[in-house]
């Protein structure tokens, strides 16, 4: 832990100090807004911590009064220094390039010019960032398969994940994503874990009653549903995160699975952050994976978009999260360094499937850069009436 907060406050502090330097550099404030800037920017870097903390207090209300600014300074940092460095990188090139050619230009926009144009562009995306966060959007993926009985026209699985329900998504954008859900009409809903993050109770009781709780129990899956715990779950509390996703009527599957009457296989796993130790070795899941007829067809939930090479070939379709599409442009090419299989799907080697959600909510700042949040529809059906597999994207 003490690791950990050297580690944000060395970046997330460094961030404000590049940010405070450029920035009294183009707008070139007096010294009364100076000392201003730096007393606002000094108190958001802590923010992050503050909000937890006011959260394990059970100070709800003042932990959602901080949150909120804290979280959109958050976004808005990472755009504001994103698009500064982009800008940097291409004034560079150009000036490099028009050496090269020995091309000569007389006059050319001031860097503080340049900058306005970038604290006004980084206004502009942060806003329209906002925006994006809650436009939900309908991922369809057909898949085809032999396993399935020839009298089953189509099995339908709903995949939802990283929701983060908590301080900032609250009951009415969950009747939001509820009703995206409930339109696509699931045979199988399935959560990729991080439904939860942060406190949702004083305590760890959580009934049918909450409200949250009840929206998500209210939708209809047939054939049931079924969640995997993720990284967030264990930061929030993990008894209280089980608590509220059984009385979402979710099926926890830990290094579990279900064999269902319409040959499919619902298989899940713990996400590492449970057990470091116990988890980061391949046998757990492989071990999990070798117990299930091979007959059946293997929906595989793991919070995380890793491809153990052990387990490539004993699922047929893996359904995964966590990554959230970099949620905040270019943050989706730093995420490919840590997991390089790409948001979508993917086929691997042996021929299964891979499906990464960008996830549903948000973590952190409530926005979305060129990263739209997804339900995902993955139509299963049986290679007799579709024998050629294929796949369709829809929003």
């Amino acid at each position: 832990m003490i690791l950990f907060l050297i580690s944000f406050l060395a970046i997330y502090g460094g961030l404000h100090i590049f940010a405070f330097i450029r920035l009294r550099r183009i707008v070139q404030p007096g010294p009364c807004t100076v000392q201003l800037l730096i007393i606002w920017m000094s108190v958001m870097t802590v923010v992050p911590l503050l909000v937890r903390l006011a959260e394990q207090f059970g100070s709800e209300v003042t932990a959602r009064l901080v949150a909120w600014p804290g979280y959109l300074w958050m976004g808005f940092i990472f755009i504001f220094t994103s698009t500064l460095l982009i800008s940097d990188l291409a004034r560079l090139c150009i000036r490099y390039l028009l050496l090269i050619f020995s091309i000569r230009v007389p006059e050319y926009i001031s860097s503080r010019t340049i900058g306005k144009i970038v604290l006004i562009v980084a206004l502009g995306e942060s806003c329209y960032a906002c925006y994006e966060a809650s436009q939900i959007r309908s991922e369809h993926v057909v898949v085809t398969s032999s396993k399935l009985p020839s009298s089953t026209v189509r099995v339908r699985i709903v995949q939802v994940s990283d929701i983060h329900i908590g301080l900032l998504l609250q009951q009415k954008r969950l009747q939001r994503i509820v009703d995206k859900i409930n339109a696509a009409r699931p045979d199988i809903l399935v959560s990729t874990g991080d439904l939860v993050d942060g406190k949702l109770n004083r305590n760890d009781a959580i009934s049918e009653l909450d409200p949250r709780a009840a929206l998500l129990a209210a939708v209809p899956a047939p054939s049931g549903k079924f969640a995997v715990i993720g990284n967030h779950e264990v930061y929030a509390g993990l008894a209280q995160a089980i608590a509220f996703s059984q009385a979402s009527g979710f099926t926890i599957l830990r290094n579990q699975y279900c064999t269902l009457p319409n040959g499919i296989t619902i298989s899940g796993i713990d996400d590492k952050a449970v057990n470091p130790k116990l988890l980061d070795s391949p046998n757990t899941e492989t071990a999990l994976l070798n117990r299930i007829d091979s007959r059946s067809f293997n929906v595989f939930l793991k919070h995380r978009p890793d491809l153990v090479p052990e387990s490539d070939g004993k699922f047929d379709i893996q359904l995964s999260g966590h990554v959230h599409g970099g949620q905040i442009f270019p943050f989706n090419y730093l995420v490919r360094f840590k997991h390089s299989i790409p948001c979508g799907m993917t086929t691997t080697q042996t021929g299964s499937h891979m499906y990464v959600s960008r996830g549903t909510g948000t973590w952190g700042p409530p926005m979305r850069l060129f990263a739209p949040p997804e339900i995902t529809i993955i139509d299963i059906i049986p290679s007799t009436l579709h024998p050629t597999n294929r796949q369709n994207h829809s929003r």
